[in-house]
Formats: C-alpha cells, sequence, structure tokens
C-alpha cells in the first residue's frame, strides 16, 4: 500500500491500483524507482511513517480517491469549478473520467461561473476612469494635473468637483433645449436668435474648457483620443466651430453673404451647417458619463449583441416573408399600395413591430388574413427577446450600482 497525507488526513492505496494510471501524478509515484523523482512529485516525506505528504484539499482528494478505487470521477454541485478544476489537473485526472450526465452539468456550471466573472470583470472596468492619480507621481506638473483630474473624472474626490459634474449635465440639459427652441417658428425672430446664439456660445465654452482640462490632465494623449467618452466630448463642441468657420469663410465679400443667407435653405453650404448644427444633439450622450442608467443600457447592448442581431435577422427575413405574401395576393386589387414587393415593406415592418399606422392596408379577406399570421408573428418574436434584456439590464443596473456604492 501507498501511504498518501493530503492535508493532514491519511489515505492508502494499493500500488498495483495506482499502476493502472500511470500519467496521473499518484500512478507516477507508484511506477517510479528513483526517490529522488518521487520526491519531485510530492511536498514531502516522511521517512519514519513512509508517507508521502501533498499539500492540497483533503475534501476534493477524497473523489480523486474515489476515482482510484471505482475508476468513475465523481462531480458534486456543490463544488466550486474552478477549485475542482485546479484540483485534477494537479493530480493528473482528465475530466472525461467522469460520467457523461455530471461532466456535461459540470461543464455548463463552469460556463456560467467564466462568464458570470467575465462580466464582473467588464463592469468594475466600466466605472474604473482611464486614468489614476498614481500614473501623474514624478511627471510634468504631476501635482497640478493630478488635482485638474479629480475635478473632471472623480466627482467625488470633493465638492467643487461634484459641482463640476452637476454643471457638466446642467449645460448639456441647457444646450439640447436650446437646439429645441431654435426650431421654434416664434423663435426665429431677430431676439430670439440672438439669445439663442448666446445660449449656444456659453455652452460651448464650457464644453471646450471641460474638454482642454481633460486633455491636460490626461497622463497618455493616445489613450485620451481613443476613449470613447472623450470622443463624444469632441463631437460636442465641433459644430459650434464649424460652423463659425463656415459662416466666416469670405468676410471680405458681405455682398455674397447676403445673398448666401437667403438661399441658406437650398444652397449646399446651408445644407452643410444644418447637419453640422443637428450633431449637436450627440452631446445628449454626454449625460453617459454620470449617468449609471445610461452605462447600464450601453452595457447590456454590448453583452446582448449576439441576440439583437440574430433579432433584427428574424425581423428582416419576417419583412420580405411577408411583403412578398401580401404583393401576391392584393396586386391585381385595383388602387393597391402594394404595387411590388419594395412597396410592400413599410407595412410589413409596421406590421411585424405590432405599430400599425393604418397608412397602408389589404382590401382582400386573404391580405387580411396574411395581416394577421404577420401581426401575431410579430407579437412571438418581439415578445421572446425582451425580458431577456430587461433581466439583464436590471442585473446590469443593479450591479453598477453596487460597484459605484463600494467605490
Amino acid at each position: 500500500l501507498l501511504n498518501i497525507n493530503v492535508g493532514g488526513k491519511l489515505f492508502q492505496i494499493a500500488y498495483k491500483v495506482l499502476a493502472q494510471y500511470p500519467i496521473t501524478r499518484l500512478g507516477k509515484l507508484a511506477l517510479y524507482t528513483d526517490p529522488v523523482k518521487k520526491l519531485q512529485l510530492c511536498d514531502d516525506y516522511l521517512v519514519q511513517k513512509n508517507e508521502y505528504f501533498f499539500d492540497r484539499d483533503p475534501s476534493i482528494f477524497h473523489y480523486i480517491f474515489h476515482f482510484y478505487r471505482s475508476g468513475v470521477l465523481w462531480v458534486m454541485d456543490e463544488m466550486c469549478p474552478s477549485n475542482f478544476v485546479e484540483e485534477i489537473e494537479y493530480w493528473g485526472i482528465h475530466l472525461k473520467y467522469s460520467q457523461r450526465c455530471c461532466r456535461i452539468l459540470f461543464e455548463e456550471k463552469r460556463d456560467e461561473l467564466s462568464e458570470y466573472l467575465k462580466i464582473e470583470k467588464e463592469l468594475e472596468a466600466e466605472l474604473e476612469p482611464l486614468e489614476s492619480g498614481a500614473q501623474f507621481d514624478g511627471k510634468f506638473l504631476g501635482r497640478f494635473r493630478k488635482m485638474v483630474w479629480n475635478l473632471i473624472e472623480n466627482p467625488y474626490s470633493s465638492v467643487p468637483a461634484k459641482i463640476i459634474a452637476v454643471m457638466s449635465s446642467f449645460f448639456v440639459l441647457i444646450s439640447i433645449v436650446g437646439m429645441t427652441l431654435s426650431t421654434v417658428e416664434e423663435m426665429k425672430n431677430k431676439t430670439g436668435k440672438m439669445w439663442m446664439e448666446q445660449m449656444e456660445m456659453i455652452c460651448a465654452i464650457f464644453f471646450t474648457s471641460e474638454y482642454l482640462m481633460r486633455l491636460i490632465s490626461s497622463s497618455s494623449f493616445k489613450n485620451f483620443l481613443r476613449a470613447a467618452f472623450n470622443a463624444i466630448d469632441l463631437v460636442a463642441i465641433l459644430p459650434f466651430y464649424i460652423q463659425i468657420l463656415f459662416e466666416n469663410m469670405d468676410d471680405g465679400d458681405m455682398q455674397y453673404h447676403e445673398e448666401l443667407h437667403k438661399v441658406e435653405n437650398v444652397s449646399k453650404l446651408g445644407k452643410v451647417l444644418k447637419l453640422i448644427k443637428l450633431m449637436r444633439i450627440f452631446r445628449i450622450l454626454k449625460l453617459a458619463r454620470h449617468s449609471t442608467g445610461l452605462r447600464a443600457f450601453s452595457f447590456t447592448m454590448r453583452q446582448c449583441y449576439q441576440q439583437v442581431c440574430c433579432l433584427l435577422l428574424f425581423i428582416a427575413m419576417g419583412v420580405f416573408t411577408f411583403s412578398a405574401l401580401i404583393h401576391s395576393v392584393e396586386h391585381d386589387v385595383p388602387g393597391t399600395d402594394f404595387t411590388s414587393i419594395p412597396c410592400a415593406w413599410w407595412w410589413a415592418a409596421v406590421s411585424l413591430s405590432t405599430v400599425g399606422y393604418g397608412d397602408t392596408v389589404p382590401d382582400t379577406i386573404l391580405g387580411r388574413m396574411v395581416a394577421f399570421v404577420c401581426i401575431s408573428f410579430g407579437i412571438i418574436l418581439n415578445g421572446m427577446p425582451i425580458s431577456i434584456l430587461y433581466n439583464k439590464f436590471s442585473d446590469y443596473y443593479a450591479k453598477l450600482k453596487a460597484h459605484e456604492m463600494s467605490q
């Protein structure tokens, strides 16, 4: 018998039993004749008792011991998958020796645990800033840049930092309200335009100052440009300066400018300016910097992109299928709107989404039956992923909140 002491518990296994598994650690220990090689396989050896000592978990070794006696590796549900895999790898035993039912359940549990740990790591990275205060040590103007970094990136570091975070959100809302009011007909007079321009200038100055402070306090210019939030900040301030550049391209030709403003709605430059002004809507994404809900939503979309893509694929298949069906049964009806399959795409899309604008409807009984099947398919299709997305969103939101509170 081979005397084995695992974590203080003594086990005895016959040499001939261990020799049946020569690639395992204990199999090698039973077959080796060189004492030096044997000592390399264990943690210690007691000459008086002829015991090989292993500093491992004795509770899991019970299953290893049972494997050598029966030839079957049992896997219990209460075991930690990571710890169990680490132990059996140490003893040189493969998971294939376990029963198929146990192995399938164990691998599913291990995959779930790996996915859970991966999500936990990504959630922590979601809240961790790109920089840390320690990165400024020993650098040029390190203390000053660290102070600026705390003001801009760490709202919980001080009262002024919290005020700046609140002001950032406030100016985003003011900017969005200003852009909205600028489209109201009553606000397009001279006084309204002047107020809107002044409000836009104040918001742009604040956003520019905020962006420059982040740029100054960054320890790596390359990482700063690659950050998504910094790209959003840049997009938020660029339209203001591009608009000024376009409007002042030719200050000397006032007559040209007057003519340009008269035909602004139809000119190419006017269309470009409108597009640039529309880019200001992206400023609302700046709220995600201080909004846990928006971060959780973005994180959910990134984690569930496969389900979302699958949903879009099913919607596209449904649109093509039902548009072809409705066209085949309705195209002979006088005055029908289903003159071609592309013309029926819009009807199929709004029917699948169960919105049903009613601007295009089938006239025949067979067409209404197709419409009923289309709507029923849309209800089933939309109902499947909603619960999954909502459950994951609520779970990620709660975890992000918990991480924020712990920090």
